[in-house]
């Protein structure tokens, strides 16, 4: 997680910097900014290669700003450490934050020379340190602070768009919750794709699914002119507020479109050269239609080098649509080979001739990619084109519905339901989204079931990230959606049968079903969740409720799915939620002192036999009692809705547990000290409370069955007046077996003492005739 934060601070600070940088070239602080070759504005230009130091000189001086010697200036000086270039040598600042730096180094630093020249020049000088050579910024000297990034260390974000600073300040606004425990089983792609790489080819899906209804059209680059005063707005509203006014809102498909370029996080750059590509691919093509082309191979042909102001960017676009072709294609593929397994090898051989293509010379390089790209057109089409669960051949292109690469895009469209700035909240627009996104479904494979459990899943996870109950019951109408077995058709259980990935887990590594893959981890969450219920909705019921119909609807789905009728289940959902009551009643007991102190104190005081004033087992007594009263009026009432008898349970055991604890005291207690003697009426008030509650929970003639499946305490209550140790006690309730114990333990006591007395004695005869 400290490395995850670490990598956020980062990314938040390059936005950061491409803000200002941003702010400062478009104002009126610079006289002329000259642009690069092949940039046309500041959108076409990489902020992030720009030296900060080169501006901030211009404007000092008050000239022209070419910003290909800024540039030019960053690079030169990027291996160079960091330099002031104050006129004092003795003067220093601290890059990072000093709390966060660490301690200090061990050594101490090198001397200074005592001559030595620090000259004031118009722009920022570096130069290698006399006594340590040139080192990169992100080499250190004993020290623990955070490494400075560079251009190589993180990819370059392709394009600065209001969205990044959207997302600085949604990210400075929330707080998630650790979804470490709940993780798809699906296993990881072979080529490496990452979450983004989902979600920009996700998008360009939907682009394509949208052209084919004709709302396809490109977007003017005007729109970017009033971004300075559209990204002030946006920073300085609240997130209750709309991104923009319903006014200003387009309407219909292009508007719904723009929409969710918003919520999916894509720049605008990006999205006009999807959009342009599409157009041009589909040019020529009488009577195609735009959501059967196979997107990646069409873009990769369509869009050319020159459309990207920096050459990474273009490279790792390039690598995208092809590792997309490899997992849709080969790795996870919708139709078997058959007769054209032979076809993969030559397949990965043109992948890495296309890669290859950007190391040689510009003009052999294009020739080599546009042969190669012939060649791979010959290949993949009609791989990509084989029909599949009863479509005939053209009217499906089946490169992105195989299984699980489909539904890892479709995930990512869902994702776009969620407010940008309140990921506890639905946008306004999700019913025309989850509209839109039925557009999709030819391409991705999606069927209604299919739909219903990522949609559960993915509102089911926000839930977690950002507790918002309003999410859950959300993702409970959608787990209710899921349609059973009996309720699908014969076509879609073949399809949903045939759904089966291979994940290494820690059982070792088997086959999992699609609604496996995505049911399991929330029935894992949630029994982790109910086997503590006591810790975890310690605050309020209200969720605990719904996350109880959250483990039942899923348990009910899996057992289906594992073909394992439910009547003839081992494990009923009463005995679900017995199991969730004792493990939480261990648990509450088993806490450590950090969570309960006062209770982790008593345990330890009555394993170790220590004296506390009072004796522990009667404070235990009492916390049980509270432990009880909680249970019968904050969550008994919610599982007696799954098992009648819950609150019989759940005394039951408590019952047993301090039975557990008050069994070798009673055994082993010799001495009727005023602590010992109180454990006797807590013992006997506890175990009354406990019989009453098993009274009032169930039907009368049902309260002697279960009395008889408890094991009572056995504390025989008498009236007793004792002196101890010259002083009258008055005992008013004491268990007879540990009074005999007593009695008999001072009787030895005093026939000892009449035995000592009887051989210190010494007897001689006085008279021998006369009495002794």
């Amino acid at each position: 997680m400290e490395e995850e934060s670490a990598v956020e601070l980062l990314q938040r600070y390059r936005r950061d910097r491409r803000i200002l940088l941003d702010f400062i070239l478009s104002g009126s602080l610079i006289k002329k900014v000259v642009m690069p070759p092949g940039a046309v504005t500041l959108d076409d230009v990489d902020l992030d290669q720009v030296s900060i130091d080169y501006v901030l000189s211009c404007i000092k001086k008050g000239g022209m700003l070419e910003l290909s010697e800024a540039i030019r200036d960053y690079h030169d000086h990027t291996g160079l450490p960091q330099m002031n270039s104050g006129d004092s040598a003795g003067e220093f600042f601290l890059v990072t934050n000093p709390e966060f730096s660490g301690s200090p180094p061990r050594r101490a630093p090198p001397p200074i020379p005592d001559s030595i020249s620090m000259p004031t020049p118009s722009a920022p000088v570096f130069a290698p340190s006399p006594v340590v050579p040139t080192v990169s910024r992100s080499e250190c000297f004993d020290s623990t602070q955070v490494q400075e990034l560079t251009v190589d260390d993180i990819e370059d974000f392709e394009d600065d768009d209001d969205l990044e600073e959207v997302n600085s300040l949604k990210i400075s606004r929330r707080n998630p919750n650790d979804v470490g425990d709940l993780m798809l089983k699906l296993p990881s792609f072979a080529t490496g794709i990452t979450d983004d790489d989902l979600r920009e080819t996700a998008y360009e899906i939907l682009l394509a699914c949208a052209g084919a209804s004709g709302g396809l059209i490109v977007p003017s680059k005007e729109k970017k002119k009033d971004k300075r005063s559209k990204l002030m707005k946006k920073l300085g509203r609240s997130k209750n507020e709309n991104i923009v006014a319903q006014s200003q809102k387009e309407s219909g498909l292009v508007g719904l479109l723009e929409t969710m370029r918003v919520q999916m996080e894509i720049s605008e750059a990006m999205d006009i050269r999807t959009r342009q590509g599409l157009l041009n691919a589909l040019s020529g093509k009488v009577g195609k239609r735009m959501d059967t082309l196979l997107i990646p191979l069409e873009l990769l042909c369509c869009i050319s080098r020159t459309e990207f102001s920096d050459k990474k960017a273009y490279i790792r676009w390039q690598k995208r649509q092809l590792n997309m072709l490899a997992e849709g294609l080969v790795n996870h593929p919708a139709v078997g080979f058959g007769e054209s397994g032979c076809k993969t090898s030559e397949f990965r051989i043109l992948l890495a001739k296309i890669e290859e293509s950007e190391a040689f010379p510009p003009s052999a390089g294009e020739v080599q990619r546009t042969e190669s790209l012939k060649s791979l057109r010959d290949i993949t089409i009609p791989l990509a084109e084989r029909p599949a669960r009863g479509d005939l051949t053209g009217e499906v292109c089946h490169w992105a519905d195989g299984y699980h690469l489909n539904v890892r895009l479709y995930e990512k469209l869902l994702v776009s339901v969620f407010d940008v700035l309140d990921e506890g909240k639905l946008t306004e627009e999700v019913e025309e989204i989850l509209e839109l996104l039925k557009s999709t479904w030819r391409v991705l494979g999606i069927t209604e079931t299919i739909h219903y459990t990522c949609y559960a899943w993915i509102l089911f996870r926000q839930y977690v990230i950002t507790s918002e109950q309003g999410i859950l019951r959300h993702a409970i109408d959608q787990l209710k959606k899921i349609p059973l077995k009996e309720q699908r058709g014969p076509q879609e259980r073949l399809h949903l049968k045939s759904l089966h990935v291979r994940v290494d887990g820690e059982e070792g590594s088997g086959d999992v079903s699609f609604l496996q893959s995505f049911l399991s981890p929330i029935q894992k969450w949630a029994d982790k969740q109910l086997g503590d219920y006591h810790l975890n909705f310690a605050e309020g019921s209200m969720v605990m409720e719904d996350i109880v119909t959250v483990a039942m609807i899923v348990r009910r789905l899996l057992l289906e799915e594992s073909d394992i009728p439910v009547q003839s289940s081992t494990v009923s959902d009463r005995d679900q939620i017995e199991f969730y009551i004792s493990s939480s009643v261990k648990n509450s007991f088993a806490r450590d002192e950090t969570q309960i102190p006062v209770l982790f104190k008593i345990l330890q005081a009555v394993d170790k036999s220590d004296t506390m004033g009072e004796h522990p087992l009667a404070l235990l007594a009492e916390e049980v009692k509270k432990l009880l009263k909680k249970d019968s009026t904050m969550f008994m009432p919610i599982l007696c809705w799954r098992h009648p008898h819950a609150t019989i349970v759940s005394a039951s055991l408590l019952h047993k547990f301090y039975g557990n604890k008050l069994k070798p005291f009673v055994d082993t207690a010799e001495h009727l000290t005023e602590d010992v003697v109180s454990v006797f009426p807590a013992a006997d008030n506890l175990e009354q409370y406990i019989l009453d509650l098993i009274k009032s929970a169930c039907e009368s003639e049902n309260v002697e069955i279960h009395f008889r499946k408890l094991n009572p305490y056995q504390i025989i209550l008498k009236e007793l007046s004792v002196n101890i140790d010259r002083k009258k006690i008055l005992i008013e309730s004491v268990s007879g077996t540990v009074v005999m114990r007593w009695i008999n333990a001072q009787l030895g006591r005093i026939a000892g003492w009449v035995e000592r007395t009887l051989q210190q004695e010494a007897w001689y005869v006085v008279n021998e005739h006369g009495p002794l």
